[in-house]
């Protein structure tokens, strides 16, 4: 089967797009633990510094993250998540649990997020309407792209 000039419209191309370039969700990882500091960055993530103040540019650009002075002389800046920052935690916690379960596999935790309630986070996506937690096969998909079906492009 040939590849289709244009692949599908899709939510999550266009977040990988912003998101999904090496150590991106490693910045966002250290920034929403409250390491927003370039040289905390570079020592927790690994990144090269060139790529990392690559990776800081585009996500400022895409407004995940904004730029906060903390010294006047010499003038630096901490990074800080905005809310739209924010709003990708859970994606970042749901990726580290799945981590855990099936990278991992019993090789010990680097890391355990505790809830305001005391015990360990494990994140469940569940539907806003009626609070079920979502199962794979509960879920259907309706493409609302024009030209799109669930199976691919429709025929022409």
């Amino acid at each position: 089967m040939a590849a289709t000039k244009d692949p599908r419209p899709c939510s999550i191309a266009d977040a990988l797009a912003l998101v999904g370039e090496k150590y991106s969700l490693l910045v966002l990882r250290e920034v929403c633990l409250g390491n927003g500091r370039f040289d905390q960055l570079v020592r927790n993530i690994g990144a090269p510094r060139d790529v990392l103040a690559a990776r800081l540019r585009r996500l400022v650009d895409a407004g995940i993250l904004a730029r906060h002075p903390y010294s006047e002389r010499p003038q630096r800046f901490e990074y800080r998540p905005t809310q739209a920052g924010l709003e990708l935690e859970p994606v970042l916690m749901t990726l580290k649990e799945w981590g855990d379960r099936h990278v991992r596999r019993g090789a010990g935790l680097p890391m355990v997020v505790e809830h305001v309630c005391g015990s360990e986070l494990v994140p469940v996506l569940t539907c806003r309407a009626c609070g079920e937690p979502v199962r794979h096969e509960d879920l259907t998909a309706h493409p609302q792209a024009p030209g799109w079906t669930v199976s691919g492009p429709s025929a022409a």
